[in-house]
């Protein structure tokens, strides 16, 4: 546990905290670390989640299969993120994504009643506001797929990424079917339209790093 208290100190959930205080509050909550392999399930759809999960180590993708095959792609998890925070409570009902871990991956897991019953405000407070921003960026999310064409899709997702990283050239989190599927577009057509905004000059692309250009 000590190698990643590191992480730990940037989350939403220990902001505020030192060393000493994380590690105690990781005793008290009887944290644990999980090790997942690349395509490897953290979460499965269908299942009651009990606990609160960080990652500290890798990348994880948040999706959803329909009856029919059909993935959506709902987020992407990056270190030092918390996911599972919304379906903990009883009334949440079984979670309704899978959670795959897209590079190898390491997770630490503690159980949210432990939180209320030994824990400080700061780490309330602090999970309180995390659950804040999970839902603003779901709030994002639903602006970007609302937009009418490819384009202004693409457009919308790659503006924000940019302002989020205060410069034109970042990287996201996807490859190109995990950003279609993110969108809810289709693969070839986001290429497409990708290849046209590159040939008109407006951006450039490697892989999943990208320069908007004025």
């Amino acid at each position: 546990m000590q190698e990643y208290i590191s992480v730990l100190k940037t989350t939403a959930l220990f902001k505020g905290l030192d060393d000493n205080e994380i590690k105690e509050a990781l005793l008290s909550l009887g944290a644990v670390v999980l090790k997942y392999k690349k395509g490897g399930y953290v979460i499965n759809q269908g299942e009651y989640i009990e606990k609160i999960s960080i990652l500290v180590k890798g990348r994880l993708i948040i999706q959803q299969d329909d009856y029919w095959g059909n993935r959506s792609i709902i987020s992407a998890v990056e270190e030092g993120e918390m996911f599972g925070e919304s379906f903990v409570s009883e009334e949440s009902g079984a979670f309704p994504n899978d959670v795959v871990a897209s590079e190898d991956s390491v997770v630490v897991s503690f159980a949210v009643s432990r939180i209320f019953e030994i824990c400080s405000s700061t780490l309330i407070q602090n999970l309180f506001f995390s659950i804040s921003e999970k839902n603003r960026k779901l709030m994002q999310k639903i602006g970007y797929i609302s937009k009418r064409t490819t384009r202004e899709k693409l457009k919308a997702y790659l503006s924000s990424e940019a302002k989020k990283n205060n410069s034109g050239t970042f990287t996201i989190p996807f490859n190109r079917q995990q950003l279609a599927d993110f969108l809810s577009i289709d693969r070839s057509a986001m290429s497409n339209e990708l290849c046209k905004m590159r040939d008109e000059g407006k951006i450039i692309f490697e892989r999943n790093r990208f320069s908007l250009l004025e």
